[in-house]
This record gives C-alpha cells, sequence and structure tokens, in this order.
C-alpha cells in the first residue's frame, strides 16, 4: 500500500465517530505522522491551509483520548490534516472580489497585488478578484486602463455586457458604451469576444481597436497607440456617436449634459479632440451638425435647428 494509502486510511478512520473506534489499535501510520508533524516546516506550511476550528479539535481529542491517549490523539490530528491535504478534501477559500469605483469627474489609479495596475475613469464601477489560478474582473459601467502582469500560470479576463477579453500581459482600454464594449489595446494582444468559448472572437493587436454589439466582437480597425488619450485629457473617436460622445463628457465631471434626442444621438462623429472644454466642443460641433447647446437649469441641452427636427422636451 503506497503512503498516501496509508494516510488517507488513516484520516478515515479520525473521522469515524461510532463507538466501535474507541476498541480499535491506532492505525500503523499515527507514529509516522506524529514524527512529521514534529517537522517545524511541515507545520509552518499546514498552519497556511484551512483546518479544524479549536473546537472541533478537542473535542475529537477526547473522543480519542479513552482509546489512544493524549499522544496517540495528536497524531491523529495530523493524520486528519495531511491526509485531507493529500486527498484533496480541503480547498482554499475562494478569493474575494474586491470593488471599485468612482463618481463623474473622479479618476483613480489602482495597483493590484499581482503587479498589475488600473487607471478608472470618472463614474466606473468593477470587481477584481486575484485567485491562484486566475485573474477576473467584471465591469458594471464605465471606462478602465488596464496594464496587466504578464503571469502564464494566471490568465486575465474582463467581462463587461457580456464580452470577455483574454489576456496574459498587456495594455488595453475597455469602454462600456451604450452602442457595445469598445476596447482599444496599446500593448500585446488580446482575444476580445463573448463569455464562454466563442468561436467568433477576434484576436486585437497593439495598435488596433473594435467594439463587442450584437453578441459578436467587429472587424478591429487601426488606431495610434502612442497619442495621448482620456487619461490625459484628450479623445481619439472613430464612427461614435453624438450619445456616446456626451457619456465620456460627464464622466469628467463638470456641467452635465443633458442626453441629445434621438435625431442628434444617432449621429457618427469622428476625430481627435480635447476634453477640458465640453461646451466649446459641442458648439463647434453643433455648428456642422446644426444643434445650439443651450443651458437649462444645471445641465446643458443640445438642441437641435435642422427644420422638421423634433425640439427636447423639457
Amino acid at each position: 500500500m503506497s503512503r498516501r494509502a496509508v494516510l488517507r486510511d488513516a484520516a478515515r478512520w479520525a473521522m469515524r465517530e461510532d463507538e466501535a473506534v474507541l476498541g480499535e489499535a491506532p492505525p500503523a501510520a499515527a507514529a509516522d505522522i506524529q514524527a512529521t508533524l514534529d517537522d517545524p516546516a511541515l507545520a509552518d506550511a499546514m498552519g497556511q491551509l484551512p483546518r479544524l476550528s479549536d473546537g472541533d479539535v478537542h473535542a475529537m481529542r477526547a473522543n480519542r483520548r479513552r482509546a489512544i491517549g493524549t499522544g496517540g490523539a495528536l497524531a491523529l490530528v495530523a493524520a486528519f490534516g495531511i491526509g485531507g491535504w493529500h486527498a484533496g478534501w480541503y480547498r482554499a477559500a475562494a478569493p474575494a472580489p474586491v470593488h471599485y469605483e468612482t463618481a463623474p469627474g473622479q479618476q483613480l489609479d489602482v495597483a493590484l497585488a499581482d503587479g498589475s495596475k488600473l487607471h478608472l475613469n470618472g463614474a466606473t464601477s468593477l470587481d477584481v478578484t486575484l485567485g491562484m489560478d486566475r485573474r477576473t474582473v467584471t465591469m458594471q459601467r464605465g471606462e478602465a486602463y488596464f496594464d496587466i502582469a504578464h503571469r502564464p500560470d494566471q490568465p486575465f479576463t474582463v467581462h463587461a455586457e457580456g464580452s470577455a477579453t483574454r489576456v496574459l500581459g498587456t495594455a488595453f482600454d475597455i469602454d462600456i458604451a451604450s452602442s457595445g464594449v469598445r476596447i482599444a489595446v496599446y500593448r500585446g494582444k488580446v482575444r476580445f469576444g463573448g463569455d464562454g468559448a466563442d468561436r467568433n472572437a477576434v484576436i486585437v493587436e497593439a495598435g488596433w481597436r473594435t467594439r463587442f454589439a450584437g453578441g459578436r466582437a467587429r472587424v478591429p480597425t487601426r488606431f495610434d497607440a502612442t497619442q495621448q488619450d482620456w487619461r490625459q485629457g484628450w479623445l481619439d473617436i472613430d464612427n461614435m456617436r453624438l450619445g456616446e460622445l456626451v457619456d465620456a463628457l460627464n464622466r469628467r465631471g463638470g456641467t452635465r449634459i443633458a442626453p441629445p434626442p434621438g435625431s442628434l444621438a444617432s449621429i457618427a462623429v469622428a476625430g481627435r479632440f480635447r476634453l477640458d472644454n465640453p461646451r466649446q466642443l459641442l458648439g463647434a460641433m453643433g455648428a456642422a451638425y446644426d444643434f445650439q447647446v443651450v443651458r437649462k437649469g444645471d445641465a446643458l441641452h443640445l438642441i437641435p435647428t435642422r427644420e422638421g427636427v423634433t425640439h427636447p422636451t423639457n
């Protein structure tokens, strides 16, 4: 019989609660286990594992002391612990997710224990879970830049609105927009698609970006990954809807911009813009797309000026 089997049998004997066990001799492995337990290195290692409570240990000792004495009881506790370790009965507690959230106008830098770094834009909410064999982020809303430490044995996955971004070590930006989840890769490459085994997922390399909408990832397009982005107060957009641009501007804080009416919200805009003066930016766009920027109460409203276009209601 192998040593592992001997330890397993001893552990099972220790777990028995019937009265017959009190009249049986301790298992053959008890002496060996006691000697092993005396090794400080192993004792320290086992101290890091989930184990019986002090109350459970004392109760077990009391039940067994009449048959095998105090020394044997200690050996059985060791048998239970080591046998359970080999048999896989003990499992480390699942790591708890850590929640991070920002308000509009607030940005947050997060340094994770694995060496990865996150930079949250305003109005962003996400949860981070760092496990022994995998690292996971679940985004509820907003935008975040990820700089992921390379750990081949711990894949890193970001879940957002039905999409999944799978990486080992890279840098990328994820934006949850009304038209879908946008991703732009700045270093390395990622696998981007739906949650689960998505055969239609795409590989997005540095200098490319795409979005996930309607249950699939679109064909990536190029962008200049060397340019400054929202972290430095710039927005580089390609075929973004005006309504999404308003959402991006509202993340910066300041005077709130009301959602534009449907006739304007669906307008596709593109270009590279500064984010420090939203009213000036929208005013310049209004000259091209026939709308005005009007302040009403505590918010800015986009008012269509073309004939036949419905004005927003107050």
